[in-house]
């Protein structure tokens, strides 16, 4: 297919205007005032007032995917993400405590067995324990190592000062509900779903920003054309003027003719001042997806879009692009991992229905130690003191003196209909709602990947169109000129062919750019979409 720069809108040769005598001027009053409020607007200062800069459409991609403010919030998220998955999975992590405390009692006696008048108790306790949650299972354990030290006045004691030591673990195991899934798990499970949507939505708002940046910089490109084409009518409509006053001094014209051209001169001088507008408003779009702040360079400057535009399109193949779409479209990504969000919350919902079985085991382990008294009887005479300390009672824990073990089923279960089952009900409901919200969204995908096509279809028949009609608008002023130059047609007709020539070069101008406008939507379409797809997550 043949490549059409749009160049040719915008360097069009200004057509020669035969020139005769004529008569003296008139007044130049609607000059004046076409001058002075283009001079009004002169002092106007926009951004952009800055040295003129090349800007190439890689180049604003480049800088928009580096500066761009709402990219660099985005990339944040997934970090956020991360640290709540690391919170999350905290929950796994081993929790040692331990405790040191002593005290000192001194009690009546109450019975001969209290071992004297009053009694004095002095004990230090020193504990310590690890306890760690299981992501295997739903288990947890638990080890203690315990170790006290007792000295008392009680005649009886028979071992004074005592040191007693255990060590004992349990660990406890569901077996029906919190087996496969618990809270805690759910929660990882979701946040690590959260941590893909965060890098789809990233991924979104890139491939957005991309195309808000191609149609901003296509925008630009279309001011800045049609900025130049009201220069040209300015300068035809400024052509026709001299022309005129000419005919009008050599008496072949009369003065009238002056005013109509100098009113469609001054029309012209709007429109350009309404293009200058455009151009500077479709260059501060333009920025704002480019640059990171008003202190960059780029703020300030004057883009100069460098990259011209062409009617070159490539083959579409429209149900590959379509598969294309329904592939890696982050909408349809992002809504597939929320229902993945829903189908965790729903086996979650489905297994808290379950019997709450827990099964627990416990073993033990004993130690005992210190200064051991032998007495003759109960509270009698000590005839043999056996020297003695708390590594008798590790030694005794080492050898497995004194074990106890202990193995308990627990079992619960609400009689009647449980608030599990009612919400287990509603998220299957919910879940259904979602598949049929996918199904419906891969319908809106094809249907807008279709509608991206037809668009491109329709915009090369309007390129056609306006460019035969720019082609017959340029003969059509150089017959009217002709006529006008042979006496044989009015000012009015040459007036009217500028307009029009103008119009056309503007209208064809519009088409070839909405044409790369819709090559650049047909681009998004299959990768992205402007906003999300409104599926709700199951809570």
């Amino acid at each position: 297919m043949r490549s059409l720069r749009y160049r040719h809108l915008i360097s069009i040769p200004l057509l020669a205007l035969a020139t005769t005598a004529g008569a003296q001027s008139s007044d130049d009053s609607l000059v004046g005032l076409a001058t002075r409020a283009a001079a009004r607007l002169a002092v106007i200062q926009i951004p952009g007032s800055g040295p003129r800069t090349d800007l190439t459409l890689e180049d604003a991609i480049a800088r928009a995917l580096e500066r761009n403010l709402d990219i660099a919030v985005q990339r944040l998220n997934p970090l956020v993400v991360d640290l709540n998955l690391a919170q999350a999975l905290s929950a796994y992590s081993p929790t040692f405590d331990t405790s040191l405390s002593t005290n000192s009692s001194t009690s009546p006696s109450s019975t001969q067995l209290d071992g004297g008048q009053r009694v004095v108790s002095d004990r230090k306790v020193v504990n310590t324990g690890i306890t760690q949650a299981v992501a295997w299972g739903g288990g947890r354990y638990t080890v203690d190592f315990n170790n006290n030290r007792q000295a008392s006045t009680n005649t009886f004691s028979s071992f004074n000062p005592s040191y007693r030591s255990s060590f004992q673990g349990s660990y406890t195991q569901p077996l029906l509900r919190g087996f496969k899934i618990d809270s805690t798990r759910q929660q990882i499970q979701v946040t690590r779903i959260n941590r893909d949507i965060a890098d789809i939505d990233l991924r979104q708002l890139l491939t957005n920003t991309v195309s808000s940046v191609q149609d901003a910089y296509w925008d630009l490109v279309y001011a800045t054309g049609t900025l130049e084409v009201q220069r040209q009518a300015l300068e035809l409509a400024e052509t026709l003027i001299r022309d005129n006053e000419a005919r009008v001094e050599i008496g072949t014209m009369a003065p009238i003719e002056i005013v109509s051209a100098r009113s469609e001169a001054a029309q012209r001088r709007q429109s350009l001042a309404q293009a200058e507008q455009n151009l500077a408003t479709a260059e501060l779009a333009l920025k704002q997806l480019i640059v990171g702040g008003t202190d960059d360079e780029y703020w300030a400057a004057t883009l100069n879009p460098v990259d011209l535009p062409t009617l070159e399109v490539p083959a579409i193949d429209l149900e590959e692009a379509i598969r294309t779409a329904l592939d890696e479209r982050t909408d349809i990504a992002r809504s597939r991992r929320q229902l993945d969000i829903n189908n965790v919350n729903l086996s979650s919902l489905s297994n808290s229905r379950l019997p709450a079985v827990d099964l627990v085991g416990t073993y033990q382990l004993q130690g005992q130690g210190g200064t051991r008294f032998n007495r003759t009887g109960l509270g009698g005479l000590v005839f043999q003191e056996i020297p003695g300390g708390i590594g008798d009672a590790f030694n005794q824990l080492y050898d497995v003196d004194f074990p106890t073990w202990n193995l308990q089923l627990t079992v619960s279960y609400p009689l009647g209909q449980s608030a599990a089952d009612a919400q287990y009900a509603r998220a299957r409901i919910q879940v259904q709602q979602v598949q049929a919200q996918l199904r419906q969204l891969g319908l809106q995908v094809a249907t807008e990947v279709t509608n991206a096509v037809l668009q491109i279809q329709g915009i090369a028949r309007r390129i056609e169109a306006s460019t035969a009609a720019r082609e017959l608008a340029t003969e059509q002023l150089a017959a009217e000129q002709s006529k006008f130059a042979a006496g044989l047609q009015t000012n009015f007709f040459v007036v009217q062919a500028q307009r029009d020539l103008a119009t056309a070069q503007d209208t064809e101008l519009r088409a070839i750019l909405d044409q790369q406008k819709a090559l650049v939507e047909f681009d998004r379409v299959q990768r992205t979409s402007l906003s999300g797809a409104g599926i709700s997550i199951v809570q």
